[in-house]
């Protein structure tokens, strides 16, 4: 076991379970079968942080991606809905031949990043906010949004109730980057 943590670092488990302890959350681990989570109640409102596999099979090889993801329900009262990512080839693609990405006035944030949403001047006001560039900055691989619900597999939220959502491929293991998601979901 040391000769494994010297390699690979401390578990997730380890980590997450500090985190926990640090923000005054609850790590529950799900055992063999089940889901680990690290839950925080801020209020009334939990904010739940999780991995989650989706595997594929071309025919031949089955493939597998692990995402770490952070999700809480929120009054949406101005209905804002959002999604931003990193640019790759089809998006940039997109963006050439007209697809919808909001500009923030941050050359070097806008030329990594596509911006949806519906209403640009809130969604503007939102990434001043330096905080929540740098979280999106220092991830690879990012989709961080608001969505109505989870939908058929999962939670329908209450009328008014909306989901903020940030995932990543991976598993988050850093606990700086860890206490600045939970910083921008505060």
């Amino acid at each position: 076991m040391k000769k494994r943590r010297s390699i690979f670092g401390p578990s997730k488990d380890e980590i997450w379970t500090q985190i926990a302890t640090d923000i005054g959350g609850e790590y529950i681990d799900g055992g063999f079968w089940g889901k680990d989570v690290l839950l925080y109640t801020h209020g009334e409102w939990p904010i739940l942080l999780d991995t989650y596999t989706v595997s594929s099979y071309n025919g031949t090889t089955t493939t597998t991606t692990t995402y770490t993801r952070m999700r809480a329900p929120f009054i949406n009262k101005d209905g804002l809905y959002f999604k931003i990512y990193r640019e790759g080839f089809f998006s940039s693609i997109g963006k050439f031949f007209g697809m919808q990405d909001i500009e923030i006035g941050d050359p070097f944030f806008d030329d990594q990043f596509v911006i949806k949403g519906n209403n640009p001047e809130k969604i503007k006001m939102l990434l001043a906010d330096v905080k929540i560039k740098d979280l999106c900055q220092k991830q690879p691989r990012i989709h961080f949004m608001i969505k109505d619900d989870e939908g058929w597999f999962g939670t329908d939220f209450p009328e008014g109730v909306d989901e903020l959502s940030f995932q990543c491929v991976g598993v988050i293991k850093e606990t700086v980057l860890l206490n600045a998601l939970f910083e921008c979901f505060l």
